[in-house]
């Protein structure tokens, strides 16, 4: 895992002026990579690469970027891992290419294989996780490409008459020429969401790769040319034929779970630095570590946090799991203070307005790791893949009981329910709780009753998934000239047909959008500012593709999600000690906003602040603080957006 920035100067330009910008942008993701650094330039096409390192494969200078290919054709400053690059190495060796390998990093098979096979070739046979930009001085041509579901950042866009890329928006930021406009569609997509989609950013003109992308720059383009992204994988089609071509047999496929999943672990557990796994005690973590210590000859290093408050934490049910299973655990309890202080570390960290409130837990537990290994495993992408999120569970069923009423009277139901502040219903499911059967305990009730309300009201199926995801229903109300755009992602689901099941849609929907661009850059970003890399199993190209073929009744049956990651996992853990309701990985937001952020809150949203910063129309902001704090309505996650919005305004925009 690395950091990697640099530039294009169309027409040329001096090899050092080149190198020290490109260096000036890569020593901004020192967090990165802090192991080394390294640059390269070529003045007569204009390029400067920087680089800075986290060694993770071959330790030594043989792996140093960026890195040539022995015939100097072929140019890469890569972040990522390529965990079937020993594959590859055979493949290529078979094939009579024969390369003279100088070390084992997995950088050096990415330069062979792309001169083997050629860019879309070799990236249709990666399976991991990367960014990269490559130079190829035959073409003459600059190529910058993303991994299958974006797991690793790429940004780009044009500051002066140059091109500029990088890992994060930081290291274009330092580019001598930057000079950006605050792109507002951006930012009313972000109060939607509580992230900016692909190919937005927050800045106008600078853009994000999508993923399982790549795109190509020629040399001799007119400065400012920006062709499209082309593809080299689709997530869509894959669902669509799976949909098409459905595994039927159940015994087969936990078996065939089983082994990928297994294989996938090996493969991501390939390191030369030490390495562990995050464990919340959930379904999809607790699979993940299982599989590791299965295959493991000493304790796996697990780690988790928790929380004072009962209701956020989850740190008894990990120290189970990680009891039966024989882990070297490590456990830490938060107190509010050591949470509240990563705070005002987020506008830095995430480098645009990102309002995913597990980003505090995810740095901690980060953090917490990054004492005792320098890789971590997760089990991230689960949910997404495997029909896990409550709306999954649920969303289907509703909408087919409420479709055949009248829309007055489902308007008038939603109605009802959104006038009902969640603090008594929250009471009731607490009183109900003892005699609840499991699957029918819902924690967070008022919230859950709230996105009900915006299910009942929908129009049509699509249009109850984009309400369940989002934040605020109308962005464009609160944002200064607000305007939303369509996202990378609404273009992949408007090319998805209508006869494709619920479940399937939403949950490719989820892995389309929310898991690259909230999740994924949350992990990122919370892992990397503590220099620990993070890989997830789950997303191995070989079980995503599998999930594809996995029918709904194999995903969601008796009211639960994820029944067939449930039944790999029960073959290593009791059932008892991992099913209890679904929770996040979350915070008590709610509760600190009215108590130790309250102060904070109420300077960052204060009308005059507002007006003078002109984000946000300071009315809409002052009514749902008032609510939020007399306890009338929780809207704890909305000023969440408005707060994280606001707090990076100060850090990127002082005035």
């Amino acid at each position: 895992m690395c950091g990697i920035a640099g530039l294009m100067r169309f027409g040329g330009g001096d090899d050092g002026a080149l190198a020290g910008i490109a260096a000036r942008m890569a020593d901004t993701l020192s967090h990165r990579g802090p192991d080394a650094s390294g640059g390269w330039a070529n003045g007569s096409a204009g390029l400067g690469f920087g680089h800075r390192r986290l060694s993770i494969l071959d330790l030594t200078q043989a792996g140093a970027q960026p890195m040539r290919s022995p015939c100097g054709r072929l140019t890469v400053t890569f972040n990522g891992e390529i965990y079937n690059h020993l594959d590859l190495r055979s493949e290529l060796e078979a094939s009579g290419a024969a390369p003279n390998w100088s070390g084992h990093s997995d950088t050096e098979t990415l330069l062979h294989a792309v001169r083997h096979w050629g860019v879309t070739g070799a990236l249709r046979r990666f399976n991991g996780m990367f960014a990269f930009a490559l130079w190829d001085e035959a073409a003459r041509t600059l190529t910058l490409a993303r991994d299958r579901f974006g797991e690793k950042p790429l940004f780009y866009g044009m500051s002066g008459r140059d091109l500029v890329f990088g890992s994060e928006l930081k290291a274009l930021a330092a580019h001598p020429d930057w000079a950006p406009a605050l792109d507002r569609a951006a930012l009313t997509s972000f109060m939607r969401y509580a992230y900016i989609p692909a190919p937005q950013s927050i800045w106008r003109g600078v853009r994000k790769l999508p993923p399982a992308s790549f795109i190509t720059f020629q040399a001799t383009a007119a400065p400012g040319a920006m062709p499209e992204p082309v593809a080299y994988w689709s997530h869509r089609e894959q669902v669509v034929a799976g949909a098409a071509a459905p595994i039927r047999d159940e015994g087969e496929a936990i078996a065939e779970l089983e082994r990928l999943l297994s294989v996938a672990v090996r493969r991501q557990s390939l390191s030369d630095v030490p390495l562990g796994a995050f464990l919340s005690g959930g379904i999809d973590s607790s699979t993940i570590v299982a599989l590791m210590q299965a295959q493991a000859s000493r304790p796996v290093r697990t780690f988790t946090i928790g929380f004072a408050e009962g209701a956020f934490n989850e740190a008894d049910d990990a120290e189970r799991v990680a009891c039966h299973l024989g882990t070297a655990h490590t456990a830490l309890t938060i107190d509010p203070r050591t949470a509240l202080d990563v705070i005002p570390r987020l506008p830095r960290m995430y480098d645009e307005p990102f309002a995913d409130s597990s980003q505090i837990p995810t740095h901690l537990v980060a953090a917490l790791a990054r004492r005792d290994v320098t890789v971590a495993l997760s089990g991230d992408a689960g949910d997404e893949l495997f029909g896990g999120y409550n709306r999954h569970v649920w969303g289907g069923q509703i909408d087919a009981r409420l479709a055949p009423l009248p829309r007055p009277l489902k308007l008038m139901l939603a109605g009802m329910l959104h006038a009902l502040s969640p603090r008594p219903i929250d009471l009731i499911a607490r009183l109900a709780e003892p005699v609840l059967p499991s699957r029918l305990k819902v924690r967070r009730a008022g919230d859950q009753a709230a996105k009900l309300a915006r299910l009942i009201g929908a129009e049509t199926f699509d249009g109850m998934y984009r309400l369940l995801c989002s934040i605020d229903p109308d962005p464009a109300a609160s944002v200064v000239e607000g305007v939303e755009e369509a996202s990378w992602a609404d273009g992949e689901m408007d090319r998805v047909p209508g006869t494709l099941d619920p479940l399937a849609r939403m949950t490719l929907a989820d892995s389309l959008s929310y898991l690259t661009d909230d999740i994924l850059q949350k992990v990122d970003r919370a892992a990397m500012a503590v220099s620990l890399e993070t890989r997830i199993p789950f997303l191995d190209r070989d079980v995503v593709e599998f999930a594809a073929r996995v029918p709904p009744s194999m995903k969601v049956r008796d009211g639960r999600g994820k029944w067939l990651v449930r039944q790999v996992l029960y073959r290593h853990v009791p059932a008892a000690l991992v099913d209890r309701p679904k929770t996040g990985f979350s915070i008590p937001l709610d509760d600190w906003l009215r108590g130790p952020l309250r102060s904070w809150a109420c300077d960052l949203l204060s009308p005059a602040r507002l007006k003078r910063q002109g984000l946000f129309a300071p009315e809409p902001v002052a009514r749902a603080l008032a609510e939020h704090l007399d306890g009338r309505r929780s809207r704890g996650y909305w000023l969440w957006n408005v707060l994280m919005a606001q707090a990076w305004y100060d850090t990127w925009c002082p005035h």
